[in-house]
């Protein structure tokens, strides 16, 4: 009896190729979670950063990494969580606008640009807003130091022409969550005064009703998501919860968060020794931002966390 043939084993499939995105800035607060969010969606994750295998002084090492990747996340730049002496304030407008330069100029370069390169911003560039919110194509610029470096910023994201690659700015509201906005909120609590006033700008007068822009960082991370895969999005937009707060609100929330029973209000020239010892710039709770995210909104993002105070429960709970 002859014997059967054997069956042909069928080759395996060779292995999907993984789209790359290169973070830029990945070690402070916010780019963890958007590392991890893209190894979960199947991106080869890789990074540039001082620490990095590919660092700032190395733009041929850049290049490299960013010819053929499928998208570029910037998050470089010094944190605004200090005292602004000169020194500081010159590296928080260079890390920014030079970090930004270099990656807008090796894109031009690449011969497999990007498609999408979404670089931070931040939602300080508006101006101090007691009357009305500013949403991303209605919203009215500021001035001070802080406007004049996102200005910078932005420009340098947008200058020249890529006509391969999608350009978004995040205009990011204080992200709330187990980092340095939240933490120095918590401490400030915890202090007990409701701070009052106008931030930098001379003459107003708010009584702690100075509006408090801001959003939770799973947000953030869903946000960068969204925006990856909305290929009609691009330019700056705000990254805010619908429901921005007030000082007021804010302080009694966190007040409740940290244990404390009651506060006094304080004016700016009694809480600028306290901010002295924190080692940071009253402009935090003292300018008014009132900002929403009309781009986001109309595209069609919901949000997880739009509310304030369970938005901090969730985040001291843990």
């Amino acid at each position: 009896m002859a014997a059967e043939p054997v069956a042909a084993q069928s080759a395996a499939p060779p292995p999907a190729v993984q789209s790359i995105a290169v973070i830029a800035g990945a070690s402070g607060f916010v780019g963890p979670a958007i590392a991890k969010a893209f190894r979960e969606d199947g991106y080869d994750v890789r990074f540039i950063g001082r620490s990095a295998a590919v660092t700032w002084d190395d733009p041929a090492a850049i290049a490299r990494l960013i010819d053929g990747s499928a998208i570029v996340v910037n998050l470089a730049g010094k944190s605004v969580n200090c005292r602004y002496t000169d020194a500081n304030r010159n590296e928080i407008l260079r890390s920014r606008v030079e970090t930004t330069r270099v990656l807008r100029e090796v894109i031009a370069a690449a011969s497999t640009p990007p498609a999408i390169w979404i670089n931070a911003s931040t939602a300080t560039i508006y101006r101090h807003s007691t009357d009305r919110p500013n949403s991303d194509d209605n919203g009215e610029l500021g001035k001070g130091f802080s406007v004049d470096v996102a200005r910078n910023w932005e420009n340098e994201l947008f200058e020249g022409d890529l006509p391969h690659t999608r350009r978004v700015a995040l205009r990011m509201a204080i992200v709330l969550g187990d980092g340095p906005a939240t933490n120095l909120l918590l401490r400030l609590a915890r202090i007990g005064p409701t701070p009052t006033g106008s931030g930098r700008a001379e003459g107003h007068k708010t009584g702690g009703r100075q509006k408090f822009s801001w959003i939770h960082l799973d947000d953030v991370v869903e946000a960068i998501r969204f925006l990856r895969d909305t290929d009609t999005i691009s330019g700056p937009v705000n990254l805010a919860s619908p429901n921005p707060s007030d000082n007021r609100t804010l302080m009694s929330i966190l007040r409740r968060a940290a244990g404390m029973p009651f506060g006094l209000p304080s004016w700016r020239w009694m809480l600028e020794p306290a901010m002295g010892v924190l080692r940071t710039e009253p402009e935090l709770i003292l300018k008014s931002r009132w900002v929403i995210p009309g781009t986001l909104t109309e595209a069609g993002f919901t949000f997880e966390h739009p509310d304030l105070e369970a938005a901090i429960g969730k985040i001291t709970a843990r």
